[in-house]
């Protein structure tokens, strides 16, 4: 097999969105929130909760953008799957230890004004609730001087089985290099996106019991899939 299938990820994007989003959300009834607040430009890390497997077809689905998103490198290597997810801008980190290499890429990603989907639990989280934030995508930030961009998901408890409701909730960008480049700066910068997240994880739970309706209390509007598509 390739070890890409398409020229470039963006390529690899508009295919897939012909395929993957359709499937997606006959899987997952959804909706998108705030997509607005996405820029249609430059680099940013997007910090994302992570409940099911549902996750990140359900994120690019409901995302304006290209997303170039790190997945555990065990995926990496399974054959077919590994080059279809590398086709797709997909790279590997490998998870519990310090992985310069993939901080590296994701680095020179966002310089180049892309956008940088991290789970930034670093696995799902089993208890219905976003855990503690592991400071790598913060860091990346951090150290490049892009925004972050919270993203709160409803996705607990989604199986093949069960196909219950689902929504994603994109929030305002927020500045994190005004924070110093240290231990200190990073723990900062985790509680300040994980508030953010977890208010957001709040409002799509919210969203997702009351039947996924037009607007949120924080004045977010439901988009459709694919919304707004910007071309690079």
């Amino acid at each position: 097999m390739p070890e890409t299938w398409f020229d470039s990820p963006e390529t690899g994007w508009r295919i897939g969105r012909m395929v993957v989003v359709p499937i997606t959300v006959l899987l997952a009834p959804s909706a998108g929130y705030g997509v607005e607040r996405v820029p249609a430009e430059g680099g940013a890390v997007v910090a994302a909760n992570h409940f099911s497997g549902i996750d990140h077809p359900l994120i690019g689905s409901y995302s304006p953008r290209t997303l170039y998103f790190l997945a555990k490198s065990e995926l990496m290597d399974i054959p077919i799957l590994g080059s279809a997810l590398r086709s797709l801008g997909v790279f590997g980190v490998r998870r519990g230890e310090s992985d310069r290499e993939a901080v590296r890429h994701a680095r020179g990603l966002v310089r180049d004004g892309e956008l940088v989907v991290v789970h930034v639990e670093g696995t799902r989280q089993r208890f219905g609730h976003p855990g503690p934030l592991h400071p790598g995508g913060l860091m990346v930030a951090i150290q490049e001087g892009v925004p972050v961009i919270p993203l709160g998901l409803d996705t607990f408890g989604w199986s093949p089985r069960n196909r219950r409701k689902c929504a994603v909730v994109w929030g305002e960008p927020m500045r994190v290099d005004d924070l110093p480049r240290n231990r200190k700066g990073y723990a900062e910068g985790s509680e300040r996106v994980g508030a953010e997240i977890v208010r957001l994880w709040r409002l799509a739970a919210e969203a997702a019991a009351a039947g996924l309706p037009e607007e949120l209390p924080d004045g977010a509007r439901r988009s459709g899939i694919n919304p707004h598509l910007v071309q690079h």
